[in-house]
């Protein structure tokens, strides 16, 4: 089974980090939610979620490795919540560890324009964005209006509205077309 760590972090697009929770663990992929500063993390709309751990609690428990048994990494946006998990230097640190190693990066919203291109994850790359953060982009970064994009290893895509197709683009990289087609058929998608 495919092993998958959610950032959330105050103020992150409730959607756009609930909608990839539920359809992967539809997809029968395990996903870890890591809450910055706690367990308990508010959304930009007020919603309340409890993570599964929190980020202190997570680089406790898994060492050195820095958590190196899971196979992705997802930043929902939002914000301030993309800029709360920019300002973590480990989150960083480790999704430039995940993308050396080939593994799954995934960020919607603004998370690619405020977390990864704070990063060396980008460059060189195909990306999308929230509307007006492509402007953090580095120069060699190509930015795309499309919906959702899948440059390699790494997954960007626009916002809320997008949410269920970045989803599914999500489950079709951590397992396989068929799993992703009978989601999306399942939650009656028209993508």
């Amino acid at each position: 089974m495919k092993k998958v760590l959610l950032f959330l972090a105050n103020g992150f697009e409730e959607v756009e980090a609930v909608t990839p929770i539920d359809f992967l663990r539809r997809a029968g992929v395990q996903v870890t939610t890591v809450g910055i500063g706690g367990n308990r993390i508010e959304g930009a709309h007020g919603i309340v979620i409890e993570a599964d751990t929190s980020l202190a609690d997570f680089y406790t428990s898994t060492g050195p490795e820095d958590g190196d048994d899971y196979d992705g990494i997802i930043c929902p946006g939002g914000m301030p919540g993309a800029a709360n998990i920019a300002a973590e230097d480990r989150i960083l640190s480790m999704i430039e560890d995940y993308n050396r190693q080939g593994k799954i990066v995934a960020a919607i919203c603004a998370s690619p324009g405020v977390i990864l291109a704070g990063t060396t994850v980008l460059d060189g790359r195909k990306a999308t964005c929230y509307p007006g953060f492509e402007k953090h982009f580095g120069a060699s970064t190509e930015f795309s209006t499309e919906r959702v994009v899948v440059d390699h290893n790494i997954i960007t895509s626009r916002g809320p509205g997008t949410s269920a197709e970045f989803s599914i683009e999500l489950i079709r990289a951590f397992t396989d077309d068929k799993t992703a087609e009978a989601v999306k058929n399942g939650t009656i998608q028209n993508i």
